[in-house]
C-alpha cells in the first residue's frame, strides 16, 4: 500500500545529488582575484598570455592560488586581498596599456564544479559590499537638448522646401523662425504643422520681422522626458557593463528606474567605487559644429549672435557656431586606437547612415573651413565643452568613418572610447545619494541571517522531533532537503541573494513545515478514528495534499504578483518565495512519503506507528 515504484526513489535521489552538488559552491566561499582582458578588440587573450601573467607573477614572487582562461579574459586567484593588490599593480604595470587589470572576486570552488556550471549564487550589495548610488537626470536640459535638434531640423526642412527665412535661433525651449513677409511665415508654418506634430506654433510681430515662435506640447514634453530616462538607464547600463568587459572587477551590476526622474545604481563587490562615480558623473556627449573664421575675436570680446566660444586642448580659444551638424546619437562605434599619419593615439568613430550623409553633406559645402569636433563632459556639476581637434576640411568625406585625436593619451582615448561606445546620455545625471557598504558589514550580515536560520532550523527539529516522535524526524530531514534544493535552485539560476531573500529561505522552511505539520495530523485523525496504521498513512497523505496545493498555489500567485510588478530587494524575495514553494512541495510530500515508506511500507501488519 505504502511503497513507490523503484523510478520514483531513483527520480527523488537523484534529485537530491543534484541539488547537493549545485549547493556546494556556495559553500567554498570567493577569492581575491585580478581580472586580466584586453582593451581592443585586436588584441588576443590566449594561452601565451597566461604564461606571461604567470611568469611576471612568478619574477615578483607573488603566488597564485590559481590562474584560468576563461573566454577573453584570464582571472588568477589569490590567497589575500594585499597579495591581490600588488599584483594589480605589478600585471598592469608589465602589460603595458593594451590590457586591462582590475580587481574581482571569484569562486573558490573546484575547476569540475564550474566545467559543470555549479556555480554560487551572487550576493547582494547588503551581502557582499558594494556602492549604492541615487541619481537625478536632468529633464530641463533633455527638453533644451531637444529643442536644439529641432531648431537644426527646421531649418533643414525650410531649405529643401525653398522657404525663405531670415533665421533662426533657440532661447532655452523655445526655437523662434524669423520671416521677413506674412506669406513665408504661412508657408513655414503650414510645412512645420506637417513635419513636426510635437511643436506648438505661435505667431509674432517684432521689429519689423514675422517670428513663429515653436515649443513642445505638452505630451511631447512627457515623451521626451520619459525617453531621456530610458536612453540613460541603457547608457549607464552600457556604461558599466563595458567597463566590466575591461577587467574592473564589477559584477551583477543593478541599475533601475526609481520614480519618474532617478535611476538607482548598485554594484555589489565592488573595490573601486571612485571609478563608478566617474563613469556615472561624466556625461561624455559628442558634436560636431563649423568653426567661425569670418569674424575676429579677441579673448573677452564680444561673442558674436549665433556663436560660442570654447577652448581647445592647448589652452587658446576658438570661436565654434552653435548650429549642430551632428550629435553623439549618430554614433554606431567608437575604438581606441592610433592615428596613422602622426602615430598618436586617437578615437575612431562610425556613423550611422544618417550621420554618414549628414557629414558627407556638411564636408562638401565647406571645403576650405574648418570643422569643430566638441566632446561635453559633466564634471562636478558643471558641463564642460571642449575642442578636441578642429581640422580643416579638404575634400568631401563619405563612409561614415571619422576620427578624432589631438594631445590625447592611450589611456584617455580608450577611457573617452569607453564613454562614447555606451551611447550618450540623454540628459546629464545628478548623484543625490551615495552608500557605501563595506565587506565586513555585509559578512556580518551573512553571518547573522545564516544564524537566524539555523537557530530556527534547530528549534523547529527539537519541537517536531518532541511532538511527532520518528514523524518528527522524517519532517525534519525533508525540511533539510527543502533547503539544499532550494539553494541549489538558486544557484542554477544564478540569482542575486539580499537580506530580504534570506528571510524568504526563512519564511519558505516554514510553510514546508506547515505542510508536514498538516500531513501528520491528518495520519493522527485517521489513526483516532480506528483506521489501520498503513491506511492511515496512505490517508493522511492523500487528504492533506489538497489542502497543501491550495494553500501554496495562493501563496504562489501573490510571490508571483510581487515578482511582476516588484523591483530591486521586493523581486529578491519573490525570486525565493516562489522557488521555496516548488521545492517544498517537492520535499514535503515526495521526500517525506518515500522516507515514511522505507521506514514503514514494508511491513505488512503494522501495529502502531511513532507519531506522538
Amino acid at each position: 500500500m505504502n511503497q513507490y515504484p523503484l523510478w520514483k526513489y531513483l527520480l527523488i535521489l537523484f534529485t537530491l545529488l543534484a541539488g547537493l552538488v549545485y549547493t556546494l559552491p556556495n559553500y567554498f566561499g570567493e577569492a581575491p582575484a585580478v581580472q586580466i582582458q584586453a582593451k581592443y578588440e585586436n588584441i588576443k587573450v590566449d594561452d601565451a598570455l597566461l604564461q606571461r601573467v604567470l611568469g611576471v607573477l612568478g619574477n615578483a614572487k607573488l603566488n597564485a592560488d590559481a590562474a584560468t582562461l576563461e573566454g577573453n579574459s584570464i582571472k588568477v586567484r589569490f590567497a589575500d586581498t594585499d597579495t591581490q593588490l600588488k599584483a594589480k599593480d605589478i600585471l598592469q604595470k608589465e602589460l603595458g596599456d593594451n590590457y586591462g587589470a582590475g580587481l574581482n572576486l571569484v569562486p573558490r570552488s573546484p575547476q569540475w564544479m564550474a566545467g559543470i556550471h555549479a556555480l554560487p549564487m551572487y550576493l547582494g550589495l547588503d551581502l557582499r559590499g558594494g556602492i549604492h548610488i541615487l541619481t537625478q537626470v536632468d529633464m530641463p536640459s533633455a527638453l533644451t537638448k531637444t529643442m536644439e535638434g529641432y531648431a537644426g531640423d527646421l531649418r533643414q526642412e525650410l531649405h529643401d522646401k525653398d522657404i525663405p527665412y531670415a533665421g533662426i535661433s533657440r532661447d532655452g525651449q523655445v526655437v523662434a523662425v524669423r520671416f521677413r513677409d506674412a506669406e513665408s511665415r504661412s508657408k513655414g508654418e503650414d510645412i512645420i504643422k506637417q513635419r513636426f506634430n510635437g511643436l506648438l506654433l505661435n505667431g509674432k510681430e517684432e521689429g519689423g520681422e514675422y517670428l513663429l515662435l515653436a515649443t513642445l506640447k505638452q505630451e511631447e514634453q512627457v515623451r521626451v522626458q520619459d525617453a531621456a530616462l530610458q536612453q540613460n538607464l541603457l547608457t549607464l547600463r552600457n556604461r558599466i557593463n563595458n567597463a566590466l568587459a575591461s577587467g574592473t572587477g564589477l559584477a551583477e551590476p543593478i541599475i533601475q528606474q526609481q520614480g519618474a526622474d532617478r535611476i538607482v545604481i548598485q554594484v555589489p563587490g565592488v573595490q573601486d567605487p571612485a571609478l563608478i562615480k566617474e563613469l556615472i558623473g561624466r556625461t561624455a556627449t559628442l558634436e560636431v559644429r563649423m568653426v567661425d573664421d569670418e569674424h575676429p575675436y579677441a579673448p573677452g570680446g564680444v561673442v558674436p549672435f549665433g556663436d560660442e566660444v570654447f577652448k581647445d586642448r592647448d589652452g587658446s580659444t576658438l570661436l565654434v557656431k552653435k548650429s549642430v551638424i551632428l550629435t553623439g546619437e549618430r554614433l554606431t562605434d567608437a575604438q581606441p586606437g592610433f592615428d596613422g599619419r602622426t602615430n598618436e593615439p586617437a578615437v575612431h568613430l562610425t556613423l550611422d547612415g544618417v550621420g554618414a550623409q549628414k557629414f558627407k553633406i556638411a564636408t562638401k559645402e565647406n571645403v576650405g573651413k574648418r570643422m569643430a569636433i566638441l566632446l561635453f563632459e559633466k564634471e562636478n556639476g558643471v558641463m564642460k565643452g571642449e575642442v578636441v581637434t578642429a581640422p580643416r576640411i579638404n575634400e568631401e568625406i563619405g563612409g561614415g568613418r571619422v576620427q578624432i585625436s589631438g594631445h590625447m593619451t592611450s589611456q584617455e582615448a580608450s577611457k573617452t572610447a569607453l564613454l562614447l561606445r555606451s551611447g550618450a546620455l540623454a540628459a546629464p545625471v545628478e548623484i543625490v545619494e551615495e552608500r557605501t557598504v563595506g565587506p565586513s558589514l555585509g559578512a556580518d550580515n551573512i553571518s547573522r541571517g545564516f544564524h537566524s536560520t539555523w537557530i530556527g532550523f534547530a528549534a523547529i527539529t527539537l519541537f517536531m522531533i518532541a511532538y511527532y516522535m520518528m514523524f518528527g524526524t522524517v519532517s525534519v530531514l525533508s525540511l533539510g532537503t527543502n533547503l539544499l534544493l532550494l539553494v541549489g535552485a538558486l544557484s542554477v539560476a544564478q540569482a542575486t541573494l539580499t537580506l530580504p531573500g534570506m528571510a524568504g529561505i526563512a519564511l519558505t522552511l516554514g510553510m514546508a513545515i506547515d505542510s508536514n505539520v498538516l500531513i501528520n495530523e491528518r495520519i493522527r485523525e485517521e489513526l483516532r478514528n480506528g483506521v489501520s496504521p498503513q491506511a492511515a498513512i496512505h490517508a493522511g497523505y492523500d487528504r492533506a495534499f489538497g489542502t497543501i496545493l491550495d494553500s501554496n498555489v495562493t501563496t504562489f500567485i501573490a510571490g508571483f504578483a510581487l515578482l511582476v510588478f516588484g523591483t530591486g530587494p521586493v523581486q529578491g524575495f519573490a525570486v525565493v518565495l516562489c522557488l521555496g514553494i516548488a521545492t517544498s512541495m517537492f520535499s514535503s510530500v515526495l521526500v517525506s512519503r518515500a522516507l515514511v515508506n522505507l521506514i514503514y511500507g514494508r511491513r505488512a501488519r503494522l501495529a502502531k506507528v511513532a507519531i506522538g
